[in-house]
């Protein structure tokens, strides 16, 4: 897949504000501090899409930004045929958050995901520099039980040497078939080097174009 242009379109506190375009949208969420932002950029071709920080835990809302669409003031008609929302959700687990500010934002994650009916996949991060967390296993598990299709994206490789790398993909692998038939598809990335980048879009490109045809028949 080719990114001709990706920016910012709309940030939510609630699903309820989601933009009612009818995109596929493809959202990315992991632990505070996995490379979520960074990622995106990578992607995205825009180092300054997504606002990345030292500090862990500053994404408080639900950002929707608009993949190859076109360039336009009016905001309504940059939408064509062929583009596709980029949605980065907040991450889980920064326990230096308030109990109340927890629970607000679990909420907010839970009813996207389990409400939003234009989210096509949800694509999990995972630092690759830690073996198999409990609360990367229990989010996944949960997903799981309520049936969100969902990918799993491993980030940072390039700060593990190949041996050591694979290593820790092969834990979560074999941690993860100790509980499922069927392991979800798997990306490697890194942003640094670009690693998966190619193969992570490409994925995106196949699952929208299955879409399309899926609604040509329909028709």
């Amino acid at each position: 897949m080719i990114i001709r242009n990706a920016e910012y379109f709309i940030s939510s506190e609630k699903v309820s504000q989601c933009p009612a375009k009818g995109l596929p949208e493809y959202a990315f969420i992991g632990r505070s501090n996995v490379g979520k932002s960074s990622l995106i950029n990578m992607l995205t071709g825009n180092g300054k899409l997504a606002k990345t920080s030292a500090t862990p835990g500053k994404t408080m809302l639900i950002n929707h930004f608009l993949i190859n669409g076109r360039s336009d003031r009016d905001i309504e008609k940059r939408i064509q045929p062929g583009s596709w929302f980029l949605v980065d959700l907040p991450g889980y687990g920064y326990a230096k958050r308030s109990k109340k500010a927890q629970d607000n934002l679990e909420q907010m994650i839970s009813s996207y995901i389990l409400e939003r009916m234009d989210m096509t996949l949800l694509f999990v991060l995972v630092d690759s520099r830690h073996e198999p967390q409990k609360i990367d296993l229990e989010f996944i598990q949960w997903l799981g039980e309520n049936g969100v299709p969902f990918s799993i994206v491993f980030t940072k490789a390039d700060k593990l040497s190949k041996g050591k790398l694979s290593d820790n993909v092969q834990k979560y692998i074999s941690r993860l078939m100790e509980d499922w038939e069927e392991i979800p598809p798997y990306f490697i990335t890194s942003s640094e080097t670009r690693q998966g980048r190619e193969g992570l879009l490409d994925y995106i490109q196949e699952i929208n174009r299955s879409l399309l045809e899926q609604s040509d028949t329909n028709e």
